[in-house]
């Protein structure tokens, strides 16, 4: 084969072997496949990075801050002998350890760098002074981040940095960086609804919210209690700017199309109804509505475009000046203005830093590597922000972007294969660019259906035809005009742009409306295990990379993921954090709300999760389906003949614990009911989250706060939490 380009190479030929003639065959064939797609096994540090930080999370205790400097020690030495040696076996994998360690320290130190005290227990109502940070119109009244300086009789260093308050009164909107002292209600950020759903505590821990709540009345403007930063004043600015643009456009497009205008502008998205809302979920096109990759390259694609054009008419400009890179360092600010403006989410910096080295690259007059630029941009991200991994949005934004640069590389391939073909007519281009929207909405759709039914339990079936009708839209009107508004918006010249835009608006919401409207739009899908999406999205990550024919290896870890995606057993019992709502699962295989749900959220996350459509409401129980209730608690046969009660009065409890298998009380129940094989009251929720029960010949319990683990993030685990989880189920 000649002389190899990566020296170590060498190591994998085939020992002399009389008997082994497949194995060096298969080991000459592998050695093939690596020799022609050395350049990109560096892809593969990113995803080891990933490793180290999903390993980090998945761990139920929070590891010592030494582990951070371990884990950098282990680092730096893998780096080190992977550079040292020539066995490429043990290059390759010393490479993979170095990023997989680098990872777990990133995400222990960016732990200890958000660390902020958590409210332990609701308070209030307590008088509160603090510091807009952000806020925004949440229908009839608002909603903010502040940063108080004062809470009631707290002590300073129990109080949270930043609390996030709803204002139900209906008021002006606080500019961010004004002072308020307001009355208000706080509570802890909420637990998940169930064992193993989504982490609300957990994601504002990283925004360093440790109180979530609402006031009392109105806000009260107050003199400010100190002088802010230059960051401070920096972002409160920005804000500002924010809103005053957000009203701008509002001002001149009405209605419901100016709310979704104004989210593709400046990422304000919360006076958006909840009709359009759904609509684009079930439709397949809930990705327009965030402020994504594909919103930040047609701005810059856009911006670079219109500016080159314009110098190109001065024949003495572009003939003596190198127009194409004052054109690219244009759009880079113009890109990096949106940025600022948008709110920097993880899909937007991810865009950005791959048009930031897009326009580098004609700068400096260097081509473009477009997975090379996805890794670095996924490199940075995970480095200085690990919790994004888990995220919903990163997931997502990744997996697309991933998928359709794999699609762009086999296109050009195809392309170069028939260097002859040289047909431009005006037809082939339509059907080119026809068939490029179909490849990139299948491939698009592909890749993040399994992370939408993972985290929002849903697959939208006819995302194919919301996307080749409305992406036209999106970039040959929507986002150009956004693009020219914004440019000309200092000037007062952005009302023709925005009425351009807003018409573009109706046609896309239009477009929603009716595919949400097909039956069986949003299909409501049961969760998967967590490893199903980890599996498959290893599959698809290996036949995203590799270019040669062994890429298709990873069908196999897909179809493992989808086969087993459907056998993991739900909960039979599931119950809430406010103990009064509690579901089973009966004969038909539902699950039965047994009374109306006083905690619709986590009812209606059950359903969902579940993979039923069904409101909270129309699941409550009936006497015909085996639920019965009265003014003293309700009970239920669940669908292995389990008799589970629920009292809800004292009254009740002697009858339920001798007659019931599993007890479930709002009020205490330790000296009252001792016959049950288990027993679940108003304190063992309160120390430990909402329950999930599996029934069978023996008992198994999860509880919130055990999925949870001891983490920064977490309610402290009592003495009564370590009790054992599985019991021995007795039958009555």
């Amino acid at each position: 084969m000649g002389a190899s380009p990566i020296p170590f190479l060498r190591y994998l030929r085939p020992p002399p072997s009389d008997g082994g003639a497949a194995g060096a065959r298969l080991l000459s064939a592998f050695r093939a496949q690596v020799l022609a797609d050395y350049v990109r096994w560096p892809l593969w540090l990113p995803a080891a990075l990933a490793a180290g930080i999903g390993l980090y999370f998945a761990l139920p205790f929070e590891p010592p801050l030494w582990s951070a400097f371990a884990t950098a020690g282990i680092t730096l030495i893998a780096a080190t002998f992977s550079v040292a040696t020539q066995r490429s076996a043990l290059h390759i994998g010393l490479a993979l350890v170095a990023a997989a360690s680098l990872g777990f320290a990133a995400a222990k130190v960016r732990t200890e760098q958000v660390r902020a005290p958590i409210l332990a227990r609701p308070v209030g109502p307590v008088g509160i002074d603090a510091r807009v940070i952000a806020s925004e119109r949440r229908g009839n009244g608002s909603r903010m981040v502040l940063q108080p300086v004062r809470i009631g009789h707290l002590k300073a260093e129990d109080a949270p940095a930043l609390i996030r308050v709803s204002v139900r009164a209906r008021s002006a909107v606080p500019a961010p960086g004004s002072w308020l002292h307001v009355t208000a209600v706080l509570m802890p950020p909420p637990a998940p609804a169930m064992p193993g759903d989504y982490d609300f505590g957990r994601g504002a821990y990283y925004q360093q919210i440790g109180a979530v709540g609402y006031l009392y009345g109105r806000p009260k403007p107050i003199a400010p209690r100190r002088a802010d930063s230059w960051t401070e004043a920096l972002g409160a600015g920005l804000e500002r700017l924010r809103g005053r643009m957000t009203a701008r456009v509002r001002s001149i497009i009405p209605g419901d199309e100016g709310a979704v205008a104004a989210a593709l502008i400046t990422g304000e998205r919360a006076d958006i109804d909840r009709d359009i809302q759904n609509d684009f979920r079930d439709s397949g096109l809930m990705h327009v509505l965030s402020i994504s990759g594909l919103h930040l390259a047609l701005a810059g694609g856009f911006f670079f475009w219109t500016i080159r054009a314009l110098l190109a008419l001065f024949p003495s400009i572009v003939l003596r000046y190198p127009v194409k890179k004052w054109a690219a360092f244009a759009a880079l600010a113009g890109a990096t203005f949106y940025l600022l403006v948008s709110g920097c989410e993880a899909p937007a910096v991810r865009s950005y830093i791959m048009l930031a080295m897009m326009f580098t690259a004609v700068l400096v007059d260097r081509p473009a590597f477009s997975m090379r630029a996805v890794a670095l941009a996924a490199t940075i991200i995970l480095l200085f922000a690990p919790e994004s991994l888990i995220e919903p949005g990163f997931e997502m934004s990744f997996a697309a972007v991933i998928g359709l640069i794999a699609l762009a590389e086999w296109e050009q391939a195809r392309r170069a294969a028939k260097q002859g073909e040289t047909r431009r007519t005006i037809w082939a281009r339509i059907r080119r660019y026809v068939v490029g929207i179909v490849l990139t909405s299948i491939v698009a759709g592909l890749a993040t259906a399994p992370i939408a039914i993972f985290h929002f339990d849903r697959a939208s079936q006819y995302g194919l035809i919301s996307n080749l009708l409305a992406l036209p839209v999106v970039g040959t009107v929507i986002m150009p005009a956004a693009a020219a508004a914004m440019v000309l918006m200092p000037f007062g010249l952005d009302e023709m742009p925005l009425i351009v835009m807003g018409k573009g608006v109706v046609v896309m919401n239009a477009i929603a409306r009716w595919v949400a409207g097909l039956p069986g739009a949003g299909a409501v899908v049961a969760v998967w295990p967590l490893w199903c999406l980890i599996v498959v999205m290893g599959g698809g990550l290996w036949i995203a990379i590799w270019r040669r024919g062994w890429r298709w290896f990873g069908l196999a870890p897909i179809a493992l993921g989808v086969a087993f995606a459907s056998v993991q057993r739900p909960p039979d019992v599931l119950v809430a954090r406010d103990v009064g709502t509690v579901a089973v699962r009966l004969a038909n295989g539902k699950l039965a709300l047994l009374r109306p749900a006083s905690d619709d959220f986590a009812a209606q996350n059950w359903l969902r999760r579940d993979g039923d459509s069904r409101a909270a409401e129309d699941a409550v129980g009936t006497p015909e389906q085996g639920v019965r209730c009265d003014a003293y608690g309700c009970i239920a046969k669940a669908r292995d003949g389990t008799l589970v009660a629920a009292p809800s009065r004292i009254d009740a409890l002697a009858e339920d614990c001798s007659n019931a298998n599993i007890v479930i009380s709002a009020v205490p129940t330790r000296r009252f009911c001792k016959g049950s094989a288990l027993v679940i009251d108003r304190f063992d929720v309160a120390h430990n989250g909402g329950y999930a029960i599996w029934l069978g010949d023996e008992l198994r319990v999860e509880t919130v706060e055990e999925r949870r683990g001891r983490r920064p993030w977490t309610s402290l685990v009592t003495a009564r939490t370590k009790r054992a989880m599985t019991v021995k189920f007795n039958t009555f």
